[in-house]
């Protein structure tokens, strides 16, 4: 395994992230969602480097096998982390792409680093720009949905997973977008996440405010979310993004829900590759590879 050092933790011990780094060219970073590991992104890691890019993946600290401290789970501090992939990486002219939790790393960085190295951004089923129902905040979620999920985790960490696991492809009583051993896998995944970052991420995601954070993104930028995203409901993530970054473009997947890097896979290829290359990216589900 590989890993990248993200500083030490209050104790002094050294904080690494375990990270995977494939193919050539300009790099794209992907970013993974809570709470999962840098492994879900196994179909864009399968295709993306066959296109002439080099793409990096990295795990969380608290998550997958990274390090799992007691305490960092706040985006000043994930933006940190991420700055020390680039920067121990060396990677210039990065596309950066975060999904769901991720995409408040992304935002956090371009404003707390000044966007270095970055060349282009890219928000895929992400937070952003801000979850918690506030004054100022009227159409987010109220407190008491987080709270509730936590309850969740202390309750039975393995049950909430299964259950959030299938509203996080979209499954029910008629809809099964992904197959049972997907579902397994992904809860295996998620499983070795320990409690206290899972927990702890929950409070991040959802009570860090990053409209200014948005605002400092100038370079170009991309959103892609599902209609049909009831985990992260687009009435109050995608489709309110370009009220804080005006010139990014908003994609709108049809139907899809929040872990459309399974379900809507050859499509978000596509369309990372198309982004990245310049190339407008267009709402139409017609693609090729």
């Amino acid at each position: 395994m590989s890993y990248i050092t993200a500083g030490r933790d209050a104790n002094g011990h050294e904080v690494k992230l375990h990270y995977v780094d494939q193919g050539q060219g300009d790099p794209i970073v992907l970013i993974h969602g809570w709470p999962a590991s840098h492994e879900m992104w196994e179909y864009q890691l399968a295709e993306l480097p066959k296109h002439g890019h080099r793409v990096v993946a990295y795990t969380r600290r608290g998550f997958g096998n990274s390090t799992k401290t007691w305490e960092g789970y706040d985006y000043d501090t994930f933006a940190d982390d991420l700055k020390a992939v680039l920067d121990e990486l060396d990677l210039q002219n990065v596309t950066l792409v975060g999904f769901s939790m991720g995409g408040g790393e992304v935002a956090r960085y371009m404003s707390r680093h000044g966007g270095a190295r970055v060349a282009r951004v890219a928000f895929v089923s992400a937070v952003t720009p801000f979850l918690l129902q506030t004054d100022d905040n009227p159409d987010g979620a109220p407190k008491a949905n987080f709270d509730k999920m936590v309850e969740g985790i202390h309750k039975d960490r393995f049950d909430f997973l299964a259950t959030f696991g299938k509203q996080f492809f979209g499954v029910g009583t008629i809809s099964h977008p992904v197959s049972n051993a997907t579902l397994d896998w992904m809860q295996a995944m998620c499983q070795i996440a320990s409690p206290r970052a899972t927990e702890q991420c929950v409070y991040a995601f959802a009570a860090t405010d990053f409209r200014q954070d948005l605002k400092t993104i100038k370079i170009p930028a991309l959103v892609i979310h599902g209609s049909s995203d009831a985990t992260v409901p687009p009435a109050v993530s995608g489709e309110r993004m370009t009220q804080f970054v005006p010139h990014a473009q908003f994609v709108e997947y049809s139907g899809a829900p929040h872990g459309l890097f399974i379900t809507e896979k050859d499509r978000l290829n596509h369309d990372l590759l198309q982004f990245v290359g310049g190339t407008k990216v267009t709402n139409s589900n017609a693609f090729s590879l």
